[in-house]
């Protein structure tokens, strides 16, 4: 069975941090790119942040580019998301989830296995 389970997320204030976790099982992750993605309230599913096996290779959506870093520790099968400076328009239910291939897409569709999200709320 294969798992992703993010966990971390809350209410916070502007200006805040959080970090975001996300826990994998039941599935072979070598070799496979990570990826956040977040959805607001009333709005499509966007990328946040990509990390490939290695974790030498990232990349950030502009909006959250020198706020959040993506990181991952393969011996733990986890990927992390450090949200800095936190903003209203952070708000959203973030999910992690598998890449296809090796590279750090930021396509939804090359993602095929999702967490069930975790939702941050940040309050201005």
């Amino acid at each position: 069975q294969v798992q992703l389970v993010e966990s971390g997320g809350g209410l916070v204030q502007a200006g805040d941090s959080l970090r975001l976790s996300c826990a994998h099982s039941g599935l072979t992750f070598s070799g496979n790119a990570m990826g956040w993605f977040r959805q607001a309230p009333g709005k499509g599913r966007e990328f946040v942040a990509a990390i490939t096996w290695s974790g030498v290779f990232t990349s950030y959506a502009d909006s959250v580019k020198g706020r959040f870093t993506i990181s991952r520790d393969n011996a733990e099968n986890t990927v992390y998301l450090q949200m800095n400076s936190l903003k209203a328009e952070d708000t959203a239910v973030y999910y992690c989830a598998r890449s296809k291939g090796r590279s750090q897409s930021s396509r939804i569709d090359e993602y095929d296995y999702w967490g069930q999200g975790t939702q941050v709320t940040v309050s201005s």
